[in-house]
């Protein structure tokens, strides 16, 4: 199937409006999801008598899950429709939602956490791969759109659970349930069934550079996107996780500490609807490349009390389109691999769980005063990455 298959009214678009409406809808599910582990955490302790680690394991096994239905989905998509792949993953949601909420002791509520975030895997790859395919010259754009729809579910998760209280955590998870059961058909009807394939010419038949053979190179530009991948995770998730405990320690209050914290998560919102206009004018490339310096010099700037919660609003900002816009680079980059998308989603996933803890290492070793100065070498790296895979992959894309 080609672009133009994709594209043509003959031939059926890929995604209808209602279908593409629904897959936003469908983010924002997933974004609130994800974000009510979190503040569900003391409801959780009184209801099954946690620690606080203990309440903790309800998100990695969410994350879990959705790495493994990452790579479950993705080993399966060429045997069943997308449609297929859409309703099964809204369906797990629902279950493993309606399962938390109900569950009567602590590891059934942990396999359910792992249940639904095989459905949020399934939902993540699956719709953030066919949106990378199935718009042409739009899909950048589109791909930002679908992903700021994550930040706003990730917003109203926490105020669903403020609003009914932490003990009522059940309702929040149960709302969630009966959203999916309504998207398993809302969110697959008006998706073409046939799995998108890139558009195939006699210069992208496989070479020795393009089939990973000695000396070829598919196999380093893999291991750039997923470098750049967990290196901007790894920024997104740091900054989320120290930005409050960094903020106190220089002067801050709690109060000021926990609303810029609050404010970088919706400049990361605000930040994909704002790059849509300019995915239309210039390449990923250079997108990504002006949003790895601007990310380094915001966490330089970090290191000033003054400016420091500013400047951790402008690394959200910057930061905001970097995993959307990077999947169409990916896609023309190693048409040939098919399942690179699934590996890049599977690894940003892995890099959210662990950069937080493991930048705590760095900041025990170091004093949390060194938490701008970390996470500036984490997104220096990824510049650097950045600027790698644009030389790698110069040949393949002009």
């Amino acid at each position: 199937m080609t672009d133009t298959d994709i594209r043509s009214p003959a031939a059926g678009r890929l995604f209808s409006r209602p279908a593409a409406v629904a897959s936003c809808v469908g983010f924002v599910l997933i974004g609130m999801l994800q974000a009510l582990y979190g503040p569900a955490i003391p409801g959780l302790r009184t209801e099954f008598g946690l620690s606080p680690s203990g309440a903790g394991l309800g998100l990695s096994l969410h994350f879990s899950g959705g790495v493994a239905g990452v790579l479950a989905f993705n080993a399966v998509h060429s045997r069943i429709s997308n449609r297929a792949l859409l309703a099964a993953s809204y369906g797990l949601m629902a279950l493993g939602a309606a399962c938390f909420a109900l569950a009567p002791d602590w590891p059934l509520a942990l396999a359910a956490a792992f249940l639904g975030g095989l459905g949020f895997g399934g939902i993540d790859y699956g719709l953030n791969q066919l949106f990378a395919a199935g718009f042409g010259d739009r899909s950048t754009a589109m791909l930002n759109v679908l992903n700021a729809h994550f930040g706003i579910g990730a917003v109203l998760g926490p105020a669903v659970v403020a609003w009914l209280g932490p003990d009522e955590y059940a309702y929040a998870f149960g709302a969630c349930a009966a959203l999916a059961a309504v998207l398993v058909p809302l969110g697959s009807n008006g998706v073409r069934t046939r799995a998108v394939e890139p558009a195939r010419t006699s210069a992208d038949e496989p070479s020795d550079k393009q089939t990973g053979s000695p000396g070829g190179r598919l196999p380093h530009i893999l291991i750039g996107f997923l470098a750049l991948y967990i290196l901007n995770v790894g920024v997104e998730a740091g900054v989320g996780g120290w930005e409050p405990t960094h903020l106190e320690t220089v002067g801050y209050s709690a109060t000021v500490a926990a609303s810029a914290t609050s404010v970088y998560w919706l400049m990361m919102t605000a930040g994909r609807f704002l790059v849509v206009p300019i995915t239309l004018r210039y390449s990923p490339e250079r997108i990504l490349t002006i949003c790895a310096a601007g990310m380094t010099v915001c966490l330089l700037l970090a290191r000033v009390k003054g400016v420091a919660p500013v400047a951790y609003a402008g690394v959200g900002l910057f930061i905001a389109p970097v995993f959307p816009t990077g999947l169409p680079w990916l896609n023309r980059a190693l048409p040939q691999a098919r399942r690179a998308g699934a590996w890049v989603i599977a690894a940003s996933m892995i890099g959210g769980v662990a950069a937080p803890p493991l930048l705590g290492v760095g900041i025990e070793a170091s004093g949390i005063h060194a938490v701008p100065w970390l996470l500036t070498a984490l997104s220096a790296a990824s510049l650097a990455a950045t600027v790698w895979l644009i030389q790698l992959t110069r040949r393949f894309i002009e």
